[in-house]
């Protein structure tokens, strides 16, 4: 069953592994509370005041609301935070109950999440989810400590119950739109989706996110989605119920992996936009490396001069 469903057991025993995370994770030594650093991106800071803006400040931390109200141009003041904050937004749509090798996508999804959540809990760092799906409006607020990381892991294993029978998904951009309530300034944002929930609205609350927080993305894929079975005719669940697939027609056996593909690139491209870091994270890989991946550079990287 927990290569169906999420389990708890499962998600608690993903803490050994991300004590090899944790290494990547050291802060540097000073002010801040933990003795680990973190190597998950953010500015790691809390507003103070705003004031006029001089030459030479960060454009990116412009208070358009008191430019706009004084007529003059003002930049906000942050004071450091002893922590930071990592916010996992976790897609519990129907497209994700879909997996041919080891497990499905939503349970991969659940076993990285997990993952993250010990390696930031590890790194002395505050933990907190969004979770949206089907009759699904659900969140932790970003706690420190094995307490916050535990959390979220039962958090996982709900979500995935709640929505196990569902068949309508949820848009990205619903998810994105809380993510912006809840996230403060400087949060490592990390999206796990399978890029089918993206919709047009998600890429104007994308680049809003974008503005205050580090984003990236772990997209789940399945090996069945790059390649098609073998030709037969095969019975599938749909949105709308059982579908019947002729995989020994040429044509159904072409546009298969072409249309998960669009999917994945839709999702890739709107990423790529921003300067957002993504990676394919596949049902039977492990997580680990997927992870090192995206916090091995800066999830917003730096825009290039002209």
């Amino acid at each position: 069953m927990s290569a169906i469903q999420v389990q708890l057991d499962d998600l608690i025993a993903m803490r050994l592994r991300a004590a090899r995370l944790a290494h990547v994770a050291q802060r540097v030594a000073g002010s801040h509370a933990s003795v680990h650093a973190s190597r998950f991106r953010g500015r790691g800071v809390d507003y103070a005041e705003s004031r006029a803006y001089l030459p030479g400040d960060d454009i990116r931390q412009m208070d358009w609301r008191v430019t706009a109200r004084t007529g003059r141009p003002h930049t906000k003041l942050f004071t450091e935070e002893r922590e930071r904050s990592v916010l996992i937004v976790l897609s519990c749509n129907p497209s994700l109950r879909f997996g041919t090798r080891v497990r499905f996508k939503s349970v991969q999804a659940a076993r990285t999440a997990a993952l993250l959540a010990w390696a930031t809990a590890l790194s002395g760092d505050r933990i907190g989810a969004i979770g949206y799906g089907p009759g699904l409006n659900a969140e932790v607020k970003p706690g420190g400590g094995v307490r916050g990381a535990l959390r979220c892991l039962r958090a996982f294993v709900e979500w995935d119950s709640i929505t196990r029978e569902a068949k309508e998904s949820v848009p990205l951009s619903q998810a994105l739109q809380r993510a912006l309530r809840l996230a403060r300034p400087g949060t490592q944002v990390v999206l796990l989706s399978d890029g089918f929930d993206v919709d047009e609205a998600a890429e104007a609350a994308l680049s809003q996110l974008a503005g205050h927080c580090d984003v990236a993305a772990v997209i789940l894929s399945d090996p069945l989605e790059r390649r098609a079975p073998p030709p037969a005719r095969y019975a599938l669940q749909g949105e709308n119920g059982p579908v019947l697939l002729d995989f020994a027609a040429q044509t159904t056996r072409t546009k298969w992996p072409l249309w998960f593909d669009e999917q994945r690139v839709r999702f890739q491209s709107m990423l790529k936009r921003r300067a957002l870091a993504s990676i394919v994270l596949d049902t039977a890989a492990e997580p680990e490396a997927a992870l090192r991946t995206l916090l091995g550079f800066d999830a917003r990287k730096k825009r290039q001069a002209g």
